[in-house]
């Protein structure tokens, strides 16, 4: 993968870690549906400004797998985390989400999108032996509610992880910001009558608003706007590596906005982390760039 691309997926990734934070001040006030559809409709409403500035097409021709794409990678995984969030603390939220590599990385080998190596389940198994250090695991009564909570999770990066392959076939056919326009836009109609039905009973806060707008309009609007066009470039499997990186990512917000403490095993886990994303992606920033080569010459 291109070093600026992995520079992007590392800076998006810095935006991306702090959902963790905001779903879990959003979610216990106004609800696992609310927090999902308001986060959608925000990203959906930026992303038609955008359209519509930008005089780009609605690709509506490819709505069946457009519709299926904001299943599996928008209304999906927004609403399992969100309802998981009531039950797990953001730092086992961070851990599970991890799963999704394994999962994209399986689904893109699969489909033929990508190719299963040596490196790249290494990678997964240091990724997620990196963040269980960070985040510090320990030991936790095993009550029905968290198994409940720890399973949705999974479900909820199963999803996403196992839409990559697809989103990278999708940029094949249509440009990156109406896939992901159409996406949020359709994602939101799945999530309006659930929100609509849960909405008496939720508690705006201020702290609950400001959370769901931000990630709206900059997480899942404007940045996931330019992971897409991220994906066009790199393998499903290099993509998903930002996943290491936005766990580490929430880490540092928590110790930022919550005065968590780092302590030793942070460090070595970070550096796991590290490690896993340039064995999943390839990165190397001493590797020279191959000139590209004149057709003109013998």
């Amino acid at each position: 993968m291109q070093n600026k691309y992995f520079a992007q997926l590392a800076a998006l990734s810095i935006l991306w870690g702090a959902t963790f934070l905001f779903t879990r001040v959003a979610t216990p006030e106004i609800g696992p549906s609310l927090t999902a559809a308001g986060r959608i409709g925000l990203g959906a409403a930026t992303l038609a400004v955008i359209m519509a500035v930008s005089r780009h097409r609605w690709p509506w021709e490819h709505w069946r797998a457009l519709t299926v794409l904001a299943a599996l990678s928008i209304a999906g995984p927004h609403f399992l985390f969100a309802w998981s969030s009531q039950y797990l603390p953001a730092g086992y939220s961070a851990v599970l989400s991890v799963t999704s590599v394994m999962f994209g990385t399986f689904t893109s080998a699969w489909l033929r999108e990508d190719t299963l190596t040596r490196s790249k389940v290494i990678g997964c198994i240091a990724g997620f032996s990196g963040v269980a250090l960070v985040v510090q695991l320990g030991p936790m009564r095993p009550t029905t509610e968290l198994v409940v909570a720890a399973m949705i999770a999974i479900c909820g990066s199963a999803l996403s992880g196992s839409s990559a392959p697809l989103l990278k076939r999708a940029t094949k056919k249509m440009e990156p910001l109406a896939i992901t326009a159409a996406m949020h836009v359709l994602a939101f109609g799945m999530m309006l009558p659930s929100a609509i039905w849960t909405f008496p009973a939720a508690n705006f806060t201020p702290g609950a608003v400001t959370s769901v707008a931000i990630m709206g309009i900059c997480t899942s609007g404007l940045a996931y706007w330019q992971y897409m066009r991220i994906v066009q470039k790199v393998s499903p499997v290099a993509a998903l590596s930002s996943t290491f990186m936005a766990t580490i990512s929430g880490i540092i917000w928590g110790h930022l906005l919550l005065d968590e403490k780092f302590t030793g095993t942070t460090y070595i886990g970070g550096l796991l982390v590290l490690s896993a994303t340039v064995l999943v992606t390839g990165f190397n920033p001493w590797r020279k760039a191959v000139p590209p080569t004149d057709p003109s010459r013998p």
